[in-house]
């Protein structure tokens, strides 16, 4: 059985608005082995439109170069976009459809997953099928964007299994389920 990685950029007043990241070289290249870890990528349509929209060639190549890596990783990456909308996708992608938590049992069963965003990792909580969350904390206070778990109809009690410090200020947290800690 695979496992299901959840990771979000986040402010310090848990805003989660991309624009707000404090992007640099080091946080890049843990992102994408983050990536590379990952059989498949899991996103909602709103995430899989703004990463494609950044990283997809050709736009990724007018990124600095200390971006390439990421944006060859993600471009690379398998990906299943959950969407009700979408038509169709492509950039090595296909649609999920039907129930998410059968749809998304199933993608385990066969690999590890990556995931981001808002939305749907907030429903993908609300079912228990996250198995390790990563919150990458910047040292920031923006005061609008989207609030992380928004909504969220039960609390969420996690277990610290790692915390990595960066030297942008950033603090990366790992952490699994409380019922399932390792």
């Amino acid at each position: 059985m695979g496992l299901l990685r959840y990771s979000i950029n986040v402010t310090l007043d848990g805003r989660v608005d991309h624009r707000s990241a404090i992007p640099d070289e080091e946080l890049h290249r843990r992102a994408a082995e983050y990536i590379a870890r990952a059989d498949v990528l899991l996103f909602g349509r709103v995430t899989y439109e703004m990463m494609q929209d950044a990283w997809r060639p050709p736009a990724s190549d007018a990124l600095p170069d200390w971006m390439q890596p990421f944006g060859r990783t993600i471009d690379a990456a398998r990906k299943y976009v959950v969407s009700r909308t979408l038509p169709d996708v492509d950039w090595n992608a296909e649609l999920v459809r039907g129930d998410l938590a059968t749809a998304v049992r199933a993608l385990k069963r066969d690999a590890d997953i990556a995931t981001g965003g808002v939305m749907l990792p907030t429903a993908l909580a609300e079912l228990g099928l996250i198995d390790e969350y990563e919150f990458v904390v910047h040292p920031r206070v923006t005061g609008h964007g989207p609030r992380l778990f928004d909504g969220l109809s039960e609390p969420l009690d996690l277990e610290l299994t790692e915390r990595i410090e960066y030297g942008s200020g950033a603090v990366a947290s790992r952490y699994v389920p409380r019922a399932t800690a390792r």
